[in-house]
């Protein structure tokens, strides 16, 4: 994604037989635009919008999963290659336990019911975060729709479960600390050389451990966009080292209101930004 980079007229009109002439979903005979953006999620609003209308905290978090499935689905059409979603924070651990239980069935619901379905588009679903504190039956589950929708080439589906991107930091800078020489000079040589990429992939390595996959890492690409609805306006310890240069964009849209329109919304503020990345703008610049 270059700097300054504009909604084009071809994307907008993609989108729009996609999702008007034919709102169903993308079918799999659509062949997406190349496709390039990561966009993290933090999907917030579930409780309070079943609170608004009388309902149990629980009916939010499963209308919240049908918002997910439009998102996954508007996605590839709006040019996106890796999709990280909120799922379940590691200070979530503190809500009541019939709601965390509650969330944690509806975990397992969602990849049994969705795994083939993504599979089928050509969806790549991974998830982030501890396992170790999961249950056995949603550990099992999560493993299964890996393997299922492995290599998907159309979209990077990433849930993140117990997840929390300060202890994710604290463990890759552990591995770091650890492979270290024991010499102070060689020590210090080691920690000059270091660089954002090799970095990067200690954290990937992180998110692989907790998943039980080391030696099979791979850094996800930098966020461009980070999205938060319902309202509030702070990260909430997701992704903090991806998002060092993300765009931020805060809606009061509770999540189970958040469609595809919605997300197309937000990519459009996101094409109209210029991104500088520290530097000054070309006309500036030539001046």
């Amino acid at each position: 994604m270059s700097p300054g980079s504009v909604w084009t007229a071809e994307r907008a009109l993609f989108f729009f037989t996609q999702y008007f002439m034919s709102p169903s979903s993308l079918s799999n005979s659509a062949k997406p635009l190349p496709n390039t953006l990561h966009i993290a999620i933090i999907m917030d609003g579930n409780g309070r919008w079943a609170t608004a209308r009388g309902l149990p905290r629980s009916a939010g978090h499963r209308q919240g999963a049908e918002a997910v499935r439009q998102v996954v689905e508007a996605a590839p059409t709006l040019g996106v290659h890796t999709l990280t979603l909120y799922a379940f924070s590691s200070d979530n651990w503190n809500r009541p336990p019939r709601e965390v239980g509650a969330l944690m069935r509806l975990f397992r619901a969602y990849l049994r019911s969705e795994s083939a379905r993504l599979a089928e588009r050509g969806v790549r679903l991974s998830v982030i975060g501890r396992r170790d504190r999961l249950t056995l039956p949603l550990r099992v589950e999560i493993e299964r729709a890996e393997r299922r929708t492995a290599g998907g080439p159309v979209l990077h589906l990433r849930l993140a479960i117990d997840y929390s991107a300060r202890d994710a930091l604290v463990r890759a800078a552990t591995a770091l600390t650890t492979r270290a020489p024991l010499s102070p000079h060689a020590r210090a040589r080691a920690r000059d050389s270091l660089t954002r990429e090799e970095f990067a992939r200690l954290l990937a390595a992180a998110y692989a451990a907790d998943a039980g996959a080391v030696g099979h890492a791979s850094a996800a690409p930098d966020v461009d966009l980070m999205i938060r609805t319902g309202g509030e306006h702070r990260l909430s310890d997701f992704l903090l080292w991806e998002c060092a240069y993300a765009e931020l964009y805060f809606t009061d849209r509770m999540w189970p209101e958040f469609t595809a329109a919605s997300l197309a919304a937000a990519v459009t503020e996101f094409h109209h930004r210029v991104r500088r990345f520290g530097a000054l703008p070309a006309a500036v610049a030539a001046g």
